[in-house]
């Protein structure tokens, strides 16, 4: 095996992983509403969230962006962790399709010629003006892709004639010797390999390779294939150790449910795998195995891959309550994640630009709430008299407004990172609104710092407000809550279900009002009501509450998707 071989070995995996990852963000772009509908709908009892699962993953070709989708909706509230956990199972029967792709389509039948034609069918839907006609066309030349990656890998592997590879054959031989520490070890190679390609389809396809060419006994393969469904949850694992606390519990709970598998596998493992090489008549002992023999071998890995993940989640599907107190006692919930830590965005993006918006939505809508809650503490500023807890407050509310400071840091740089994937034409509009959201909400706590600060001036210097001055600061606090609290509807629930002209009202209200008590002001200020300089703060407080309202309708524009708002 010279270095040229590896290289065209590592290039055909690339083709391969490429093939696979296109198919699927095409196909996720094309139909990423339906599937996410799918998602959220079809999980109402544990047996429709495995099959959900497993249809969809079925669909996309990736369990990995399944599994994501799904600790997305569990972060929205839209998913418990006990439904995700049955569509994180379902995933893991649904990834078996690939396996069986492989075998049917990769070593039996010649897709050679057919993967040319696929190319060439996907090149019109490129220049299409429909997102939805490119997107099915990147589904066409991913699908194209994959079998050319694999009919390469075959062909360049048979070239290589690794049968005849002394050094090759000895390894396998010497290390298949050890008796049960042989199967662990290659369990351990299966799950490292994938960890490091991050892919076990990758990883599934050389391993088929191998055993086809009769160079890798099929007990190794299927200690192999049994790493690799360790090996794929490791991935998410590492990235959610940075993620918050429902996305660490998904990924624990996918670890432990394949865990599980290997294990009971592993007790019963020379019997069962007898059992599947027993289904397609080959003895899995056999020293002497023909050329079509060897084939079969590719069948058996993908039909052992398909009862491992049934038969798991047909034994683990009635412990899913245990599985999640397990999940969550490993992974008890932090008091202090919320303070300084986005909510529903994770610090790894997800497997495809258009699923990763429907977080960054959630993580908007959780600033508005912060924002709300913020403006929260003026009602109690404005009732303090004593300077201690005054200072309390204010202090807590500086601490809030340099928290919306960096929230608006971070999503702006999440979005930044998701606008340089793939995305469809509405989804570039939706980064460029969601920005805007949170640039919005981000002034909205300004302005309440800016209020703190003004009653922190008026501390300081001894002024204080009439009685009819403070009743009009109220009146005007309540205006703007209703407008923060319409705003919150806007950005939690869908646009579709509100009526806008709500908010047009309610700007108008605030607007009036903020007239009518400035010419007042001028006239109470001539008459000697109070002095200038309680004007000057009362007025400040007026006009800042005022500019909530306009951003409350910037917002609210942006979340419409850009639709300019008539107020005036």
């Amino acid at each position: 095996m010279t270095f040229f071989d590896v290289v065209m070995v590592l290039g055909c995996l690339a083709l391969l992983m490429f093939g696979m990852k296109t198919m699927s963000e095409g196909l996720q772009k094309f139909a990423g509403g339906t599937l996410r509908k799918a998602l959220g709908a079809m999980t109402t009892n544990r047996f429709a969230g495995v099959a959900t699962g497993a249809a969809v993953t079925a669909a996309i070709q990736s369990s990995t962006a399944t599994t994501l989708m799904t600790v997305s909706f569990v972060n929205a509230g839209l998913l418990t962790l006990i439904q995700a956990i049955s569509v994180i199972m379902g995933a893991n029967i649904g990834t078996t399709f690939t396996a069986w792709i492989m075998a049917v389509f990769g070593f039996s039948v010649d897709l050679s010629k057919v993967s040319w034609i696929l190319f060439a069918c996907s090149i019109p839907f490129f220049f299409s003006k429909s997102g939805t006609r490119k997107s099915f066309g990147e589904f066409l030349f991913g699908f194209a892709f994959m079998f050319l990656g694999l009919m390469t890998l075959r062909t360049h592997a048979q070239d290589m004639n690794l049968q005849d590879n002394i050094a090759v054959v000895n390894f396998f031989r010497v290390t298949g010797d050890w008796g049960f520490l042989s199967i662990l070890l290659y369990v351990v190679i299966g799950g490292l390999l994938t960890l490091c390609v991050q892919s076990s389809a990758a990883i599934m396809a050389i391993t088929m390779i191998l055993c086809s060419t009769g160079v890798l006994p099929i007990y190794q393969g299927i200690a192999l294939v049994m790493g690799e469904n360790i090996g794929t949850t490791l991935t998410s694992n590492i990235a959610a150790m940075s993620a918050n606390t429902s996305a660490r519990r998904a990924a624990l709970a996918h670890l432990t449910f394949n865990t599980f598998g290997v294990i009971w596998v592993l007790c019963v493992f020379k019997p069962f795998v007898r059992l599947i090489c027993s289904l397609w008549g080959v003895d899995a002992d056999a020293t002497d195995m023909t050329p079509d023999m060897n084939l079969k071998l590719t069948y058996i890995l993908a039909t052992f891959h398909t009862a491992f993940n049934v038969m798991n989640t047909g034994i683990l599907i009635g412990f899913i309550k245990r599985i999640e107190k397990f999940v969550c006692r490993m992974i008890p919930n932090r008091d202090d994640e919320e303070d300084f830590r986005l909510k529903y965005i994770p610090q790894g993006l997800m497997s495809t630009s258009e699923m990763s918006l429907y977080e960054a939505r959630k993580e908007t809508a959780h600033f508005g709430e912060r924002a709300v809650r913020m403006y929260g503490f003026i009602d109690d500023l404005l009732k303090l008299k004593e300077g201690e807890e005054f200072i309390r407050l204010f202090t807590r509310t500086e601490k809030y407004e340099n928290i919306s400071d960096n929230m608006e840091v971070e999503i702006a740089g999440y979005l930044t990172k998701v606008s340089e994937g793939r995305l469809s034409p509405e989804g570039k509009l939706n980064v460029q609104c969601i920005m805007r959201e949170a640039s919005e909400l981000e002034s909205i706590c300004d302005s309440v710092y800016n209020l703190a600060r003004t009653l922190n001036r008026k501390q300081k210097h001894n002024e204080d407000f009439t009685q009819e001055q403070y009743e009009h600061i109220g009146h005007m606090m309540e205006l703007v809550r209703k407008d923060l609290n319409l705003m919150i509807e806007f950005l939690t629930r869908s646009s579709k279900d509100l009526d806008i002209s709500v908010i047009v009202n309610q700007e108008h209200e605030i607007n009036n009002y903020r007239s009518m008590l400035r010419d007042q002001n001028i006239r109470d200020i001539n008459d000697r009501k109070y002095a200038y300089q309680t004007g000057v703060y009362y007025m400040d407080l007026i006009n800042e509450l005022e500019k909530i309202g306009d951003y409350v309708v910037n917002v609210v524009e942006a979340r419409m998707g850009g639709q300019k708002i008539v107020t005036d």
